[in-house]
């Protein structure tokens, strides 16, 4: 059974694998050592790329940390809280959580990548006060349902090359979504991943004695509350007043100031959808959650105890995210990303070549965890090989796409939301992941050759 065989690689990973930004500093040191010795770059000259592109995704991670804070904010509030907890009634047994959990995760990524992270981590903490069942495979299956955001409707790929101007457009011109996202081979793909990852990971559930699992009581988040009322309960800052005696806390406890904004912010997110035909995006997924969240929690109060827990989980995509920026500026201005996706496209044919573009993304991925990054490196490789073989230019660029977000799974980059919200560390699902990797890895690259 499938426990057995994942049972070895959880002791592995939780021996060896460091914590993240351990992993991101020996990465650092791997890929300047790698750009001087194998592009021939000077020492100086490395480490001026990296100085440069260290500051680079600045964005993206303040976009990253608002996907943790306001995707916290936004479950913690009674509401959502009731609905997960209604949800996650429907699991009656260990099994069936690793199931259910899976699916959730699969089709919220499916729909959006951010919006799949945020709401399978919550979920996840949700059926763990329901059922007894092991909290690392939970989280981790919660975490696999990623690994088809590339093939959904938020892929950064195939909307790129769907889109009118985009830096390919005089090469391969505009690659309709119903040729990559809705094309048949890509769909029975996911579909394929939708049966196949809740099983998987149903059967690396680990027998009783192995199991590992958490108090209910430890995933109530009351640590904000007890935070927030430290004051009142100081002798030292005690006062004769009467709660919401004062006008400043008659604000903080005002139920119009929160609907009237938050009521605000769904008349602009109503407006930019419906009126203007907006799509879906990072920034429109945190807008959602933060406003739902500042309306759900009702009082400004309320919304800032759940922000002062929910940012304690941020940390490590403060600090870790610009090493990761520093990374693939080495990456792109040495060649190293291009050299890779070359080795491969020199021994592949028209018919192998999705296979091979697969491959090297997935290793590309490693060190350039961007979807969008990583298609403006190896674009300009594998577009004209697909052209110069006759390979199928949307398969091949989806071929990227899969790639991407196939190695996901044993990248923490991506997994530091999820481990935030569930409070583990990398270690404690990435003996899991391997495993999923390893499955995923030979469905993904039969659809990819022979669908």
């Amino acid at each position: 059974m499938l426990n057995k065989a994942a049972k070895p690689l959880v002791k592995l990973v939780d021996r060896y694998l460091p914590d993240p930004y351990i992993f991101v500093l020996l990465l650092t040191l791997v890929v300047l050592i790698a750009a001087v010795v194998a592009e021939h770059k000077t020492p100086l000259e490395v480490i001026n790329y990296w100085g440069d592109g260290f500051w680079t995704l600045l964005s993206f991670s303040m976009q990253m940390l608002l996907v943790l804070v306001a995707g916290f904010m936004l479950a913690s509030s009674p509401p959502i809280k009731k609905l997960l907890d209604a949800i996650a009634g429907l699991a009656k047994s260990a099994p069936q959580a690793i199931i259910l959990v899976t699916l959730v995760s699969l089709a919220a990524s499916w729909i959006n990548w951010g919006f799949g992270l945020v709401v399978g981590a919550l979920f996840a903490k949700a059926l763990a006060r329901k059922v007894k069942v092991d909290y690392r495979l939970l989280v981790a299956s919660a975490y696999s349902g990623f690994v088809v955001w590339h093939g959904g409707l938020a892929g950064s790929i195939p909307l790129t090359i769907a889109t009118v101007g985009h830096f390919s457009e005089s090469q391969i011109g505009i690659i309709p979504t119903s040729d990559t996202i809705f094309a048949s081979y890509n769909l029975l793909l996911v579909a394929i991943l939708f049966v196949v990852m809740p099983l998987v990971n149903r059967f690396m559930l680990p027998e009783e004695k192995d199991s590992v699992y958490v108090d209910p009581s430890a995933l109530d988040d009351k640590d904000a509350e007890l935070d927030a009322s430290a004051l009142e309960l100081n002798p030292a800052n005690v006062s004769e007043r009467q709660p919401e005696s004062r006008p400043a806390d008659k604000l903080e406890n005002s139920r119009l100031l929160g609907w009237s904004v938050g009521g605000a912010g769904l008349v602009y997110l109503g407006y930019y959808f419906w009126v203007q035909g907006g799509s879906l995006n990072l920034n429109l997924v945190n807008f959602l959650f933060l406003f739902l969240a500042i309306l759900l929690h009702q009082t400004p109060r309320s919304l800032l105890t759940s922000l002062n827990e929910a940012i304690k989980g941020g940390a490590g995509i403060v600090i870790q995210f610009p090493f990761y920026a520093g990374i693939m500026a080495v990456m792109v201005q040495s060649g190293l990303a291009q050299s890779i996706s070359e080795g491969f496209v020199a021994i592949a044919s028209a018919e192998s070549l999705p296979f091979w573009s697969f491959i090297s993304a997935g290793i590309v991925n490693i060190f350039v965890p961007s979807g969008g990054g990583q298609w403006a490196v190896q674009a300009p490789i594998m577009l004209p090989a697909a052209q110069a073989l006759g390979a199928d230019v949307a398969r091949v660029a989806m071929a990227v796409a899969w790639g991407d977000a196939w190695t996901n799974l044993i990248q923490p980059f991506w997994a530091l939301p999820v481990l935030a919200i569930a409070g583990l560390k990398a270690r404690d699902i990435m003996g899991f992941c391997l495993m999923q990797l390893m499955i995923t890895g030979v469905i993904i690259s039969i659809a990819l050759s022979w669908f």
